[in-house]
């Protein structure tokens, strides 16, 4: 009974002792050495121990013997040469160094770097400052969160650009919105303006091309057939109808100056014979040359009304066999202008007694001239026959007077 009662309070006793030591052992942070003890580096009074003292954490006594003593010192030794506290850096970029030199992460982490003063392992070693940038740190939530971030943004460039290739290819407008996290939208947007660009240089060409496609085949014939490959893209189509439209222009303009030619013949002929089932600017065409035919065959009516001012001094209707014809010559007779220089020049000549002489630039108008030269003459005349009978007149009326004194005078 006392053997059983002795026995129980030393194993109650060993059982505390244990107990305790193995509470202190894992109270503090830090890695152990394979003799399950490393040194205490940071708030070791708190542990009831003192700064750079050796521990155990269980399974090896702390003695005091020579051959304990050298056992510990080999063994701390050994430690600092890879198990790290974290308050064997001088600053946490160290840290951060040390810790992904070792590619330590929140499931690799044999020194327990991780979790040192934080209430979690949370892949982030020892404590690090207020607004320090975790994301240099390997294997940190934010680290993974930016090379997630930038993996989305990789992808959204590669489907951006894609997207805006095929837009800026087929000419539609720009649009570079999209769905997905921050980072995918923002690369979807670089690579859709760069793709956009690249399609919109790609269409440039295509255009030019099918302009110049469009063109040969207006020379060709006059019906517009536009190639597949043009048809589905508005752009495209448009420049492959100018090219052919231009075409079409040109050979059209050629035409119209054989119309203009055919219309010009008919005009001057006075014949009307309006083409039929041709383009309406081929019948313009015709018109404008019919007008200037008949133009020109007006001319023709007016100059010899115009010549035949010239022989005679009143005007004589004409025996031509159109009433359209004599208007014209008529027109022409009295819109001579040059007859009252050769009427006045004329008048002027004979009025003043000078010889009949008819000067060369009056020759193509002589009858003209010779008709105002005689009635100049003959005015001339008459004043002059006027001027006789006054001076008659006078000297009569003289004689009679002296007759009549000398006849006074002899009573």
């Amino acid at each position: 009974m006392k053997k059983w009662i002795f026995c129980v309070p030393l194993f109650l006793i060993t059982f505390i002792f244990v107990f305790i030591f193995e509470t202190d052992a894992h109270a503090h942070p830090g890695g152990t050495d394979s003799n399950g003890g490393h040194t205490c580096r940071t708030n070791c009074e708190s542990w009831g121990l003192e700064t750079g003292e050796y521990h155990t954490h269980g399974g090896a006594s702390e003695t005091s013997s020579s051959d304990s003593s050298s056992k510990s010192d080999s063994s701390v030794s050994s430690n600092d040469s890879w198990d790290k506290d974290c308050t064997d850096f001088s600053s946490y970029d160290e840290v951060v160094d040390y810790w992904n030199s070792k590619g330590y992460s929140k499931t690799n982490d044999p020194e327990r770097l991780d979790g040192w003063g934080n209430a979690v392992d949370d892949g982030i070693p020892c404590e690090e400052p207020s607004g320090y940038d975790t994301a240099k740190i390997n294997g940190s939530p934010a680290q993974i969160a930016k090379k997630a971030a930038v993996q989305d943004k990789t992808n959204g460039e590669k489907a951006g650009y894609t997207a805006g290739l095929g837009a800026g290819k087929k000419g539609v407008t720009s649009d570079s919105t999209s769905k997905g996290s921050a980072a995918y939208q923002e690369g979807y947007t670089i690579g859709y303006e760069e793709g956009y660009q690249n399609g919109s240089e790609v269409l440039e060409k295509q255009k030019i091309t099918a302009n110049k496609e469009g063109y040969v085949l207006g020379k060709k014939q006059d019906k517009l057939v536009v190639p597949q490959q043009y048809a589905s893209i508005n752009s495209l189509k448009s420049s492959f109808n100018k090219g052919f439209n231009k075409a079409i222009e040109e050979k059209d303009e050629e035409k119209k100056k054989d119309y203009i030619a055919l219309g010009v013949k008919d005009g001057k002929a006075d014949i009307m014979n309006e083409p039929k089932s041709v383009k309406p600017i081929f019948i313009d065409a015709y018109k404008q040359g019919y007008d200037q035919g008949q133009s020109e065959l007006k001319k023709t009516y007016v100059k010899q009304g115009h010549d035949a001012a010239f022989k005679n001094v009143k005007y004589k209707k004409p025996k031509l066999n159109s009433q359209k014809y004599i208007n014209w010559y008529k027109e022409g007779f009295k819109s001579n202008n040059k007859l009252k220089t050769i009427q006045n020049a004329a008048y002027n000549a004979g009025l003043n007694g000078e010889d009949y002489k008819v000067q060369a630039k009056y020759k193509h108008a002589e009858p003209i001239y010779k008709y105002y030269f005689e009635q100049g003459d003959q005015e001339r005349k008459e004043k002059n026959a006027a001027s006789s009978g006054v001076v008659a007149a006078g000297l009569l009326g003289w004689l009679g007077r002296r007759f009549y004194v000398a006849k006074k005078m002899l009573k």
